[in-house]
């Protein structure tokens, strides 16, 4: 798809960061956080939350990070200030509406874009900015640029996937970070997983039938499909011209103890995805 540009943060849109967060920030060890499994150049920072290590009450036990309608707004403050704490960085949140659309975070005169933008992903040269996205079983999608030259996250969920989010967010981080796609490394975090994604045939007309796609029989015979979402967006991310990526062995839905999955509890909490460059 043709690469695009990423939509310029308005005036109105900003929010006060603070002073820059660099790598001799004081940075909290986070319970239960993931930490992806590659190599990168050292200035990359990144992080993936699970639902330990806060203060919400249940459903929202313990740290969910969302704005989610029951939870205590005090509490999701503090558990976004203990996220915030472990990156050591300025997480930058979203509000995301499963679609294509990616912020280019740049820190400018003390501000930045902050919750009030309605995107799927983002990418940043700047350091001290955390890309963010929240999940609770979509798929969340941390980039990494060669030399620490950018980075970038996106929200993955079957919509946003088979509209091109992630190949926005590639043509986008290449075009920032002075990059090809074969040079951008991508883990994949904690998703749905193929044996609880239960989908119908919406979505496998959206990415046309295949072998991500297995044949799921219902009592009332409805016609249902197991669906493979991080192997859909392995196929998209190679597509694109990467050929380095990870991540991906997690089910949300089998993993109740760890993991927030809207799929198994309905009403629940959300996690976050971040990564950042240090100064």
């Amino acid at each position: 798809m043709p690469r695009q540009r990423p939509d310029p943060v308005p005036a109105h849109a900003r929010a006060p960061v603070g002073p820059p967060i660099g790598a001799a920030a004081t940075r909290v060890a986070l319970e239960g956080a993931i930490a992806p499994d590659w190599e990168v150049d050292a200035r990359v920072g990144a992080l993936m939350s699970t639902r330990a290590g806060g203060v919400s009450a249940a459903p929202f036990d313990s740290l969910n990070l969302g704005r989610s309608p029951g939870d205590d707004p005090a509490a999701v403050n503090e558990n976004r200030r203990r996220f915030a704490a472990a990156l050591g960085a300025e997480p930058v949140w979203m509000s995301q509406v499963h679609g294509t659309r990616v912020l280019r975070l740049e820190a400018a005169g003390g501000l930045a874009v902050s919750g009030v933008e309605s995107a799927d992903a983002a990418i940043t040269t700047a350091p001290g900015l955390a890309c963010t996205v929240m999940v609770a079983d979509c798929l969340p999608v941390l980039f990494a640029g060669p030399a620490g030259r950018g980075v970038g996250a996106a929200h993955a969920g079957w919509r946003g996937l088979a509209a091109g989010v992630l190949e926005a967010t590639v043509a986008a981080l290449c075009d920032a970070a002075g990059c090809a796609p074969r040079e951008l490394q991508a883990w994949l975090g904690p998703c749905i997983g193929p044996r609880r994604f239960e989908v119908g045939a919406d979505v496998v007309e959206a990415f046309g039938a295949g072998p991500r796609f297995v044949a799921h029989a219902r009592p009332d015979g409805a016609p249902r499909w197991l669906a493979d979402l991080p192997g859909l967006a392995r196929d998209r991310l190679g597509a694109a011209g990467l050929t380095q990526f990870s991540g991906g062995a997690w089910c949300t839905v089998e993993d109740p103890s760890r993991f927030f999955s809207f799929r198994r509890d309905g009403v629940t909490g959300r996690m976050a995805a971040a990564i950042w460059l240090r100064a």
